[in-house]
């Protein structure tokens, strides 16, 4: 299925979008949901998906996989989110507060999720959030298995390193 938002008319344009949205919402949402672990937050890694999905040049032509591409928006939308939550708990304020003993640790790997590069993080997201194959995403990503399953090591070595120095009370 090709997706084509060219400037056809608003009209074709929207009936277009909201196909693509009927279609694709359910996924989009679920993938921000694991990323970020709160509905709300989910939500809007939605509307922000298909409001930059909306906003795409035209002159950049068709999306030859909506699925790939959605996906991907959608974990990169979720770890900015991450991302946002994690410096806004760095805040004076939140430095003022007694540190927790016990993390939970949902909320240690999404912080350390967010402090890696961007591309580890989404074949990490790919693989262990959603389950895909290391076949699967080096076909998404237009990666070679070998690249994706380095690249996962990588990724599992850091976050390791990220989650102990979590707990350590430490910054990376």
């Amino acid at each position: 299925m090709h997706l084509a938002l060219v400037a056809k008319g608003s009209r074709a344009i929207s009936g277009e979008l909201e196909r693509v949205f009927e279609d694709y919402s359910g996924m989009v949402f679920r993938t921000a949901y694991r990323i970020t672990g709160n509905a709300a937050d989910a939500e809007d890694v939605l509307q922000t998906v298909f409001l930059r999905l909306l906003g795409r040049d035209p002159s950049r032509g068709e999306l030859a996989n909506p699925d790939s591409y959605l996906r991907r928006a959608a974990i990169n939308a979720a770890l900015d989110v991450v991302r946002a939550r994690q410096k806004a708990a760095e805040s004076p304020l939140e430095d003022s507060m007694p540190a927790t003993e016990h993390r939970d640790l949902r909320d240690s790997l999404r912080r350390a999720l967010a402090t890696l590069d961007p591309r580890h993080a989404e074949i990490f997201a790919l693989r262990f959030f959603e389950g895909h194959t290391n076949r699967e995403i080096a076909r998404m990503t237009g990666m070679s298995t070998v690249l994706v399953a380095v690249t996962i090591y990588r990724a599992r070595q850091r976050l390791q390193k990220e989650i102990r120095m979590q707990a350590a009370g430490g910054k990376s």
